[in-house]
């Protein structure tokens, strides 16, 4: 008897907590299901072809055939990348005398609605853009790219680097006019070389490498490693420790006028030694450089001497 109540209530609690599950699951619980409206697929009837679009947009389709997109529809022959796979079927578009609310128009689409339509092919190659600064602050593809109009023949952008940056940075154009920074301006060295616009995990958009230092380092071999003897500096708080990487009044890029006073922020317990080659007592200290040469690290001495 006492076994047969046992087995009774235990089949009771399972029943209880199994009964409540379905109610969950039908949409009862407090953990609601919204289901996703899936959107339909055009009917392939519905698509007219490019060569019906450029009976209209005539000064469109000559400049298309140098765009990139273009070359896929021509892989596939001619039923790639055309113009309705970016706008949209056309028929109805067509069929209504060019009504434009029958066609998809980038300049009245929302942001979202815009990333969308590259991301369905460009999402591979840009994975991060919707976690990116450009993308919270709500700038869309063609912020940047103009897949008509492009001033460009690399990524379709609207006008070349650095000037196509500076219209939104332009907190960081003065930089580059400083007496040492990285030569932009000059078109040796693009914004792009650093940092990728699409979105990175580091912050500023700075393009990220196992090894963040080579960001600066495939450019400064010199300074690459490894080393037997490694700054820690360099390890810990990377080149940006020391540099500034738009442009700086100080030699190399550096953070301070006295290399001194950039060294004593780490290794203070020298701030005040007197430093000289001319005799103990002098008040014109020489740089720690000039004694610890390969500052970025040495293979052959742990102070980083010559």
């Amino acid at each position: 008897m006492r076994r047969f109540l046992i087995s009774t209530a235990c089949l009771l609690l399972l029943t209880g907590f199994t009964g409540t599950r379905p109610a969950q699951a039908a949409g009862h619980g407090p953990q609601q299901a919204v289901a996703s409206e899936e959107k339909a697929a055009a009917s392939p009837a519905d698509y007219v072809g490019q060569d019906t679009c450029a009976t209209c947009h005539e000064d469109v389709a000559k400049k298309f055939g140098t765009n990139p997109h273009s070359r896929l529809a021509l892989e596939h022959a001619g039923k790639g990348v055309t113009c309705e796979s970016c706008h949209g079927p056309g028929k109805a578009h067509v069929e209504g005398g060019g009504d434009v609310t029958k066609i998809v128009r980038f300049d009245k689409a929302s942001s979202k609605q815009i990333d969308e339509t590259c991301l369905s092919c460009h999402a591979g190659t840009h994975p991060n853009f919707e976690r990116s600064p450009h993308a919270k602050a709500d700038l869309s593809c063609i912020s940047c790219h103009s897949v008509h109009e492009a001033k460009t023949d690399v990524a379709l952008l609207k006008a070349s680097q650095p000037e196509l940056c500076f219209q939104c940075h332009a907190d960081q154009k003065p930089a580059f006019g400083m007496p040492f920074h990285h030569p932009v301006n000059e078109g040796v060295v693009k914004c792009a070389d650093c940092h990728d616009v699409h979105g990175t995990f580091q912050p500023n958009n700075v393009r990220a490498t196992a090894d963040q230092n080579a960001i600066c380092t495939k450019c400064h071999a010199e300074t690459r490693g490894p080393f037997v003897y490694e700054h820690a500096a360099v390890r810990a708080e990377g080149c940006l420790g020391c540099h500034s990487p738009h442009g700086s009044q100080n030699a190399r890029m550096l953070n301070m006028p006295s290399i001194n006073t950039l060294c004593n922020q780490c290794h203070s317990r020298v701030a005040n030694h007197t430093v000289t080659g001319m005799g103990a007592g002098s008040d014109e200290l020489q740089p720690c450089t000039s004694c610890h040469t390969n500052i970025h690290g040495s293979n052959i001495n742990q102070a980083f001497l010559r």
